[in-house]
């Protein structure tokens, strides 16, 4: 798990976990809109790439967030690699999921990429979220995992 920056000032945020479900039945948390939910948010998801959709979470007023992100399917290889285009309270970022099979599981590898951290924004986004991926989101993602069958 690192964070690291990117080109300028641009950063990224960067876990890498092993789940011990297979990549099929990860694949369908992260492609399924019901399963997306359970684990991150409330979404109109479709595993079409180009889908135009949103996540809906609890806003930020604080720092402009309204509680919409509006993302889009930039990239699509069933069992294999999922990137979306994540915007929302001044961010302009994209997350990708890549799944590698690893003995009966599979090793997730996530990065947040595009955090600007001249902005500070940006700057309090890739704090706070950075933390996010790590505890709560992947130890949801895996619970709902779990409790498939």
């Amino acid at each position: 798990m690192t964070d690291r920056p990117d080109m300028g000032d641009r950063a990224s945020i960067e876990v890498d976990e092993f789940l011990p479900h297979p990549p099929a039945k990860v694949w369908r948390a992260l492609t399924e809109p019901d399963l997306l939910a359970r684990w991150l948010m409330p979404n109109d998801f479709k595993p079409v790439l180009g889908h135009r959709f949103t996540f809906t979470t609890k806003p930020i007023p604080n720092v402009g967030f309204d509680g919409t992100i509006a993302c889009r399917v930039l990239g699509l290889e069933e069992h294999r690699l999922l990137r979306i285009s994540w915007r929302g309270g001044g961010l302009d970022t994209t997350v990708t999921w890549r799944l590698v099979p690893e003995g009966r599981g599979t090793r997730i590898f996530v990065e947040h990429a595009g955090f600007d951290l001249d902005d500070p924004v940006g700057a309090y986004a890739f704090r706070g979220m950075g933390s996010g991926w790590r505890s709560t989101v992947l130890r949801s993602l895996h619970h709902t995992l779990t409790g498939l069958d």
